[in-house]
């Protein structure tokens, strides 16, 4: 596996070129509406993608195009802001900074950022793509448990392989932030809860089951709190453009994407019980089984 998307996590196109078909079929059908095809989609754009995914089979080229269309539905979101401040606006610098309505796509580290806008999501303008990723999904996250149960707490908690439950409150939604900051599998898992709890909500289905044991077990926690923190603040504005309804789930979804390829690229899983564990250990940190290979 290249590891060149770690490097450019900006280039879309390289997490792209090395994405699970299962994956993308999720990117394909919050492009295309689930199949039902979209105003703004052009028709045989739509019947391609659509055609990969029922063949579970993508060419270099139709991966490239996953990817256009992304952008280009950023582009359109970015494109109303531009004549939104054209109409308070006649000059001034701050139209320099926003794009013009020229119907072209704009660069994926630019729809990350504008869909983090929308979602009231605190972040740097300088920061790069997977700073401004990782603090979506926490953010996510924090709204998610404001509703959800104490028992559902305890669960991410312990998914995340925080130990500690004695507290529900404030101090379990920190000690939640701050296991994703802690990067490797439990910024990994942290993606995944949040990415499957928002395909069940709009696709009606959770991500392909194509990650390692560990990951799978988080499958299932607190679906209903995580997808109502997603869709409630993705759909009470109903958008402000038709176009957001492409870029903020793909934006989770290739979030997750990303994570996941990074921990396939670091980390290698036990084949006893299922952990992951740095790529060079010798002996499962969990259940001291010796690691293939070693």
């Amino acid at each position: 596996m290249s590891k060149e998307f770690i490097k450019d996590p900006g280039n879309l196109a390289l997490l792209l070129e090395q994405a699970d078909p299962a994956d993308l079929d999720i990117l394909v059908d919050y492009i295309t509406d689930n199949g039902k095809g979209r105003i703004s989609l052009n028709n045989d754009v739509s019947a391609r993608l659509i055609k990969c995914k029922e063949r579970q089979a993508y060419t270099d080229g139709d991966r490239k195009l996953v990817g256009k269309e992304i952008l280009a539905f950023g582009g359109n979101t970015l494109s109303n802001v531009y004549r939104d401040v054209r109409r308070t606006l006649s000059t001034g610098s701050l139209l320099d900074k926003v794009l013009p309505d020229t119907g072209e796509s704009v660069p994926y580290e630019e729809v990350v950022k504008d869909v983090a806008s929308h979602l009231k999501v605190a972040f740097d303008k300088k920061d790069d793509v997977l700073i401004v990723e990782d603090a979506l999904m926490r953010k996510l996250m924090r709204d998610a448990f404001e509703r959800m149960s104490a028992e559902e707490r305890a669960d991410i908690l312990r998914s995340l392989g925080v130990t500690d439950l004695s507290l529900m409150g404030a101090a379990a939604t920190a000690a939640v932030i701050a296991a994703g900051r802690a990067g490797g599998f439990a910024t990994f898992q942290l993606t995944l809860i949040v990415a499957n709890a928002l395909s069940r909500a709009l696709l009606g289905r959770g991500l392909p089951l194509t990650v390692n044991a560990a990951a799978v077990r988080t499958l299932g926690i607190a679906l209903g709190p995580i997808a109502w923190a997603v869709t409630g603040a993705w759909g009470l504005a109903d958008m402000a453009s038709p176009a957001y309804r492409v870029t903020v789930p793909c934006v989770v979804q290739i979030a997750y994407m990303r994570q996941k390829a990074i921990a396939a690229a670091s980390t290698q899983t036990c084949g006893a019980c299922g952990a992951s564990n740095e790529h060079d250990a010798r002996f499962c940190s969990k259940c001291g089984a010796a690691m293939e290979g070693h």
